[in-house]
């Protein structure tokens, strides 16, 4: 289904291609009259297809990343006869064993690998840690997949083992709410503002990819960031922008962050 131009005009041209492929599975499920599920998508990607569902009276849209609070999620796009369940969103919690007194793992590590294995970002949720264990979410038809394939991050020998969907690990949550006033909403210019550093030195970071803007490097330092982006700042740490709250008094941008800063 093409996407309306007042529908394209409110959204960034890079998110055009999203956006159909949104409208597909909108149809679908209206057309078809049955729940369409859909790959996991970030923040961003729920906000986008939110906007479009509500569109359409008789629709509805649920989510669901394993659990409370996560980045990565799976939507159900559902006309409103239906009542969604848990096992509707299809995940598998997937524990990474490995010798926890010996080996220390890393997200990265752990993404890298599972990467490695061929798979597309698009079938993998959350890589979750509690500060010693780790697990990841996965649609549930890729796991044996997962399982057969990985037997080692690095150097370190793991195992993956199904986990009951009930026994996800308690994620550490450490990130701060922080509000600032800003002349812009450009990448440079707010990564610079939450980690206290020179607009130059976020620039170089941005050009020199050391920046993913919702999982993707991005290498704009001038581009606009919307409620729901997800900034990831190596050696700095995540900013997510929750809310834009209009301008101040000397038109500057009131905007609402979701702060981690590494350690």
């Amino acid at each position: 289904m093409k996407i309306n131009e007042n529908v394209q005009q409110h959204f960034r041209q890079s998110e055009i291609p999203f956006m159909q492929l949104a409208s597909d599975w909108i149809e679908r499920a209206n057309t078809e009259y049955r729940p369409i599920l859909t790959d996991f998508l970030n923040g961003r990607e729920i906000y986008l297809l939110q906007t479009l569902v509500n569109r359409y009276p008789n629709l509805r849209l649920a989510s669901n990343g394993g659990y409370i609070n996560s980045e990565m999620k799976r939507g159900l796009i559902y006309p409103d006869y239906f009542s969604p369940r848990s096992a509707d969103f299809e995940l598998a919690i997937l524990k990474v064993d490995y010798p926890v007194k010996f080996a220390t793992l890393k997200h990265n590590q752990i993404l890298g690998t599972v990467m490695g294995a061929g798979i597309e970002r698009n079938v993998l949720g959350d890589i979750i840690t509690d500060g010693e264990k780790w697990e990841m979410v996965v649609e549930k038809s890729m796991a044996p997949y997962l399982i057969n394939s990985i037997d080692q991050v690095g150097r370190i020998k793991v195992k993956l083992v199904s986990m009951p969907n009930n026994e996800v690990l308690n994620v550490i949550d450490d990130s701060k709410v922080v509000n600032l006033t800003l002349p812009s909403l450009r990448m440079d210019v707010i990564i610079a503002a939450v980690f206290h550093i020179s607009r130059n030195v976020a620039k170089e970071l941005i050009l020199h990819e050391k920046v993913r803007l919702n999982w993707f490097t991005y290498n704009k330092p001038d581009y606009d960031i919307a409620v729901h982006d997800l900034i990831s700042v190596r050696g700095h740490g995540r900013i997510k922008m929750t809310a834009n709250n209009g301008f101040s008094k000397k038109d500057k941008y009131k905007v609402t962050f979701q702060v981690i800063k590494n350690r």
